[in-house]
């Protein structure tokens, strides 16, 4: 039996730092972002029922994401028939990846886990948080971002202190020390439960 660790929190806050923290130490590690990626790539489970609803976002037989911002940053409407699509495909890999990988300690990234309801899924759900200022200068940072497309995103999320108040933990992500301290406490935490259960 694996035991399923939910991680999440906002933009910009660290996820995958956290995540890749987590693999170091042993943990298997699911990515939501990635399993998006595969899908809107070539031959990707995505591509032909976008072309149904979304054609003029298809560029060399895959999903052009830079495209697909474009058209829900003019028509938020669109988003919930990409949800449609896009939501079940990746439940279904997750659960392929968590039949493939019996009697681990499994983590799971999935910026979404609250808004989706998807956290009774999970034995225990961890969050990575830092001060809002210093996420908006991350997301800020990265290439092709706009302000109105960061704001756009954030209203799609819950507000991060309310994540980390649903969360069995909390990652402090301000510098790499604070959030090595805490993968190293909830790694332990959680084997001393495995050897107790």
């Amino acid at each position: 039996m694996s035991y399923l660790l939910g991680l999440t929190g906002s933009i910009g806050m660290g996820k995958s730092t956290t995540c890749a923290l987590f693999a170091e130490r042993g943990c298997i590690t699911w990515d939501a972002d990635l399993t998006v990626h595969r899908a809107y790539g070539i031959g990707g489970a995505a591509v032909e029922p976008f072309s149904k609803i979304l054609p003029q976002v298809i560029v060399k037989q895959q999903i052009n994401r830079e495209k697909l911002r474009q058209v829900i940053s003019e028509n938020e409407s669109i988003l919930p028939h990409i949800e449609a699509i896009i939501h079940p495909l990746v439940r279904r890999d997750r659960q392929n990846f968590i039949s493939a990988n019996p009697s681990s300690i499994l983590v799971f990234d999935i910026p979404l886990l609250f808004e989706l309801n998807a956290q009774a899924d999970f034995d225990a759900v961890a969050c990575v948080f830092l001060e809002p200022k210093v996420q908006k200068e991350r997301v800020m940072a990265r290439p092709g971002m706009t302000k109105s497309y960061f704001e756009m995103i954030l209203k799609k999320q819950l507000p991060a202190s309310e994540k980390a108040a649903r969360s069995d933990y909390v990652i402090n992500t301000a510098t790499p020390r604070t959030a090595v301290i805490a993968v190293d406490t909830i790694l332990k935490n959680i084997r001393r439960k495995l050897r107790n259960a």
